[in-house]
């Protein structure tokens, strides 16, 4: 039996932690670990069109499955394209393994075609990224890059010269046992002793939920059930929280609706589950506050505390339910549960109003029947900027969908790489991207990844010819929008042109059988839209100080779009209310 090289032993590696494809775009310095995956049948190699494209696509990869994802580049500008994606999943906690080759071994430090030093460059947006100088470094480098991907929820960058990787690998003794999934935290004792105090003593109490209640579903329901509270949610927390959820009283924050900004504020104690909500500027400063994360580094980072507890939120729930006292007064819960059906039936109508024959289009139309006629268990990517609005205010959760954007790292054009990684992972799933014509066409030449594979995503575009969050940014600075228009072309026969199915959208009675027609097609499709530039969205409250660096304005243009069918769900919380 030939002896391995160090790519060969490399993507053995990969495919014992899990690994089932490697995104990237080939290049000389990747040619032996690219040979290699040819040659392994594990693992395959995803040829995109642009890096930025495989990192988005690992990211959404490992979010959809929680297992570690992989992504490549070659030297130089080849793993240079990788960082904006993978500072996007390191933001999201998602696994990701991403290998930038190098120039020759010999040549780093000189200034040799094409250098760079990724090993310093990637630092920022990884938890670990080293340089493998020698073969008799491999495995053990890789395997404690993917112990650190996978345990500590990021990315992990190993940096490798082509040379290097076709030169003979070391003899192993014995394979090391590689991190495959996280384990719990339980919270200490005294931690849990004093958040038992602080709950039985507060009159009012408000969960606000973050990505990190994922799981935990069921023991936030009966905790909230125990001490009647009402149960908010930042946009990362919507697609774990909101469904089901008879204490649901919407989302605060930037894109936010309902009463979740109220609750959180009148309560005299508020419980951060899981969330990293960036936003200080929509958290209360004068009620006690209460966080738990099972990331010690987010303790405290947003807002001033009264408790810090370091653990999972569905184990501190598990120790937490049966410990405290249940309230028997719901008189702030069900004012809050009012308060946020009222909110959202102001809203709609400013929607509802003859919106089926208003053109352009609504984009909230376009998100209304879009959530109407998409599968139960379908996974919706969504684009930064106003395609965030959409999906937040009209894409129903119900433990089955997937929701996932760059809600943190807020990057634009990843809604249609974040669909190519959610698709591979099973081909039958509906994968929908919600794109921006901005962001679409940022990236657009990865739709040729979807051909060249026959990826049944569909892309469902809100084509406004213009950059519409930043020209609200513009607005609230008081400055004239400029260099926010496009000029775009009609995306379904560009669509058409390069092999997928493609039709334009002009007229509101034309959308729902166009979607259903994307959606039954067998390959790739995409729905263009023409939609109302001048469909905006602000959030239920606003000051100065919330509309620094984002698009936000109050002029009475802006439209303050509706809620869908959380208007729904508001009325039928409300049967839960007492008469008195």
């Amino acid at each position: 039996m030939a002896k391995q090289n160090v790519a060969e032993q490399f993507v053995d590696t990969l495919a014992r932690a899990g690994v089932k494809r490697l995104y990237g775009v080939v290049g000389d310095s990747l040619n032996p670990v690219v040979d290699a995956v040819r040659r392994h049948a594990a693992i395959d190699w995803v040829h995109v069109r642009h890096e930025e494209t495989a990192a988005f696509a690992a990211g959404a990869e490992a979010q959809i499955t929680g297992k570690l994802a992989a992504c490549a580049g070659s030297c130089g500008p080849g793993n240079l394209h990788l960082i904006n994606g993978l500072y996007d999943a390191h933001r999201s906690m998602a696994p990701v393994l991403a290998l930038a080759s190098h120039i020759p071994s010999g040549e780093i430090g000189l200034g040799y075609f094409q250098e760079t030093h990724p090993d310093r460059l990637f630092q920022e947006c990884s938890h670990y990224s080293e340089l493998i100088s020698s073969p008799k470094q491999m495995p053990r480098l890789l395997d404690t890059a993917i112990q650190n991907a996978v345990g500590r929820g990021g990315v992990s960058v190993v940096t490798l010269p082509g040379d290097i990787a076709d030169e003979p690998a070391p003899e192993k003794s014995a394979e090391t046992a590689i991190v495959t999934s996280r384990p719990t935290v339980r919270p200490g004792d005294a931690e849990i002793d004093e958040l038992v105090r602080m709950i039985d003593k507060a009159d009012k109490v408000t969960l606000f939920c973050g990505s990190g209640t994922a799981g935990a579903h069921a023991e936030v329901m009966e905790f909230a059930g125990k001490i009647k509270s009402p149960v908010g949610h930042a946009l990362r927390g919507k697609e774990f929280i909101q469904y089901r959820n008879p204490y649901d009283v919407g989302m605060s924050g930037l894109l936010g609706y309902g009463a979740a900004y109220e609750a959180t504020h009148e309560c005299d104690l508020l419980l951060l589950l899981g969330t990293d909500f960036p936003y200080n500027a929509f958290l209360p400063d004068d009620v006690k506050i209460a966080q738990v994360d099972v990331r010690p580094e987010h303790l405290g980072r947003r807002s001033r505390l009264d408790l810090a507890v370091w653990g999972d939120v569905r184990e501190t729930l598990r120790c937490l339910i049966p410990r405290v006292r249940e309230k028997k007064n719901r008189r702030f819960l069900d004012r809050m549960l009012k308060k946020h059906a009222d909110a959202l039936e102001g809203v709609v109508k400013a929607y509802t109003r003859k919106v089926d024959r208003h053109v352009p289009i609504h984009p909230e139309y376009v998100a209304a029947v879009l959530d109407e006629v998409a599968a139960d268990d379908a996974v919706f990517t969504i684009d930064t900027g106003m395609c965030n609005v959409w999906g937040a205010r009209y894409i129903s959760p119900n433990g089955r969908r997937r929701i996932i954007g760059s809600f943190s790292h807020g990057s634009m054009a990843n809604a249609l790489p974040m669909a190519i990684g959610a698709q591979f992972t099973d081909r039958r799933r509906q994968v929908v991207s919600m794109s921006g014509d901005g962001g679409f066409a940022m990236l657009m030449g990865d739709f040729l990844t979807l051909v060249q594979y026959d990826l049944p995503v569909k892309v469902v575009l809100f084509n406004n010819s213009a950059l519409s969050m930043v020209e609200l940014e513009m607005l609230v600075a008081g400055l004239p929008s400029y260099g926010t228009a496009n000029k775009n072309p009609d995306f379904a026969a560009v669509a058409r042109a390069c092999g997928a199915h493609g039709v334009r959208v002009e007229k509101p009675k034309e959308l729902a059988g166009a979607l259903k027609d994307a959606f039954r097609h067998k390959g790739p499709a995409l729905v263009d839209v023409v939609t109302d530039p001048n469909a905006l969205s602000i959030p239920p409250k606003i000051s100065a100080e919330m509309v620094t660096g984002f698009a936000l304005s109050a002029s009475k243009m802006v439209l303050d779009g509706g809620v869908g069918r959380m208007v729904q769900m508001a009325r039928s919380n409300l049967r839960n209310v007492p008469r008195p």
